[in-house]
């Protein structure tokens, strides 16, 4: 009788969605288990997540079915008590103290460059690409590095800091396209690791620390996909860090996936599986934080281009799962699966956000044509007329 209850509670929200429960179309649910109805009911994501990596139910497209319950909001309509309890812790501890910032180096980052050689492009860059003009991967993500160093005004010589490095890419681009003198600095022992054989004989440094330790001074500071990592306790830190080593007419462009509202906790499954220690920044959060150190310059949203670069990794990741499933097992091929393809979905629905911001010390004086689209022309400053000509 209880499992009825469970079932026919989903099956009601899953029709708002025009989701059918073993129904025909690539978006429906196929139930293998019916216990995937209770556990879904009273974990919300996480139940249906785990449920999904343990097999009891299927989807032929998990991009379309995430697209169709987030933008009818039923998600919100199931609240759980694993929310409210990581909600509650917080409140009372700070999860991205120093302590842990290692933590999801180890728990992510390290899970196996074989992993993320086999899903990202050449230059092995784990942020949204600009899909501008271009079908490709590899061509999208050269794009949005054009579009970031254009955006900061990049000359040669000029010297650079990448906090949250990753694998060295955006380092390496920097140094070879524009001449720059990068430091990078990343948390994942793997990542620098591989960054400092990736971008040897260049001009870079990689080092794995904690962005609270930052010292020195740099003409521009280029921060893509770490915010996600910071916490809504540590917003002001990480602006006043950056306003520090940042030289007074020096430019920050922060890349950051976005939540339309303020949160003070993650969803509990990518808390689990995926990001631990994580959480979306939304505008007000972000905004609050950098005033009185910074000026904005420009906020660029473009979201639904990390639907299509997530699109992308999950194809790069599937092709190339024979050569992968020695290391890793099935529900591992399922969890990575639901994690990009759900977030791909989640983009879509702009239930979450991808933003570029560029911020200034005191602001960029003079009329400034600061581009929304990769070129060969650059940034440029109309009052010094100065500007990268790549």
């Amino acid at each position: 009788m209880l499992d009825d209850l469970f079932r026919d509670r989903l099956k009601t929200l899953l029709d708002t969605a025009g989701v059918t429960i073993d129904g025909p179309n690539p978006w429906d649910v196929r139930v293998h288990d019916p216990r995937m109805f209770r556990k879904t009911v009273l974990e919300g994501n996480l139940g249906f997540g785990e449920s999904y990596m343990d097999g009891w139910w299927e989807c032929d497209d998990l991009d379309e079915l995430f697209y169709r319950i987030l933008s009818s909001g039923i998600d919100q309509q199931l609240v759980t008590l694993t929310k409210a309890v990581k909600t509650l812790q917080s409140t009372v501890r700070n999860l991205q103290k120093p302590a842990r910032a290692f933590t999801v180096g180890k728990r992510h980052y390290d899970a196996g460059n074989d992993l993320f050689l086999a899903m990202l492009d050449p230059l092995m860059l784990y942020s949204c690409a600009c899909w501008n003009k271009t079908s490709e991967l590899a061509q999208a993500q050269r794009n949005k590095l054009t579009l970031v160093f254009n955006k900061l005004g990049l000359e040669p010589g000029m010297k650079l800091l990448d906090i949250g490095c990753g694998w060295g890419g955006t380092a390496r681009f920097a140094a070879e396209q524009y001449g720059a003198k990068v430091v990078g600095i990343t948390v994942s022992e793997e990542q620098a690791s591989f960054a400092r054989k990736f971008c040897a004989n260049l001009d870079v440094e990689i080092r794995l620390m904690d962005y609270r330790k930052l010292e020195g001074t740099f003409d521009r500071i280029v921060s893509l996909g770490m915010l996600e990592h910071v916490g809504y306790r540590n917003y002001r830190t990480f602006f006043e860090t950056a306003r520090h080593c940042l030289h007074h007419d020096g430019r920050l462009l922060v890349q950051s996936i976005g939540s339309n509202t303020p949160s003070m906790a993650n969803d509990p499954w990518i808390e689990k599986y995926i990001f631990p220690n994580s959480l979306l920044p939304a505008a007000s959060q972000i905004t609050r934080a950098y005033e009185r150190c910074f000026i904005l310059e420009d906020w660029h949203s473009f979201g639904h281009d990390y639907s299509l670069t997530l699109k992308a990794w999950e194809e790069n990741f599937r092709r190339n799962w024979p050569r992968l499933e020695k290391n890793y097992d099935n529900r591992f091929y399922r969890m990575w699966r639901y994690y990009l393809l759900s977030c791909s979905g989640a983009f879509r629905a702009r239930a979450i956000q991808l933003w570029q911001i560029l911020l200034s010390p005191s602001g960029i004086r003079g009329k400034c044509l600061i581009p929304h689209e990769p070129s060969a022309s650059g940034f440029r400053d109309r009052e010094s007329d100065r500007g990268s000509s790549r």
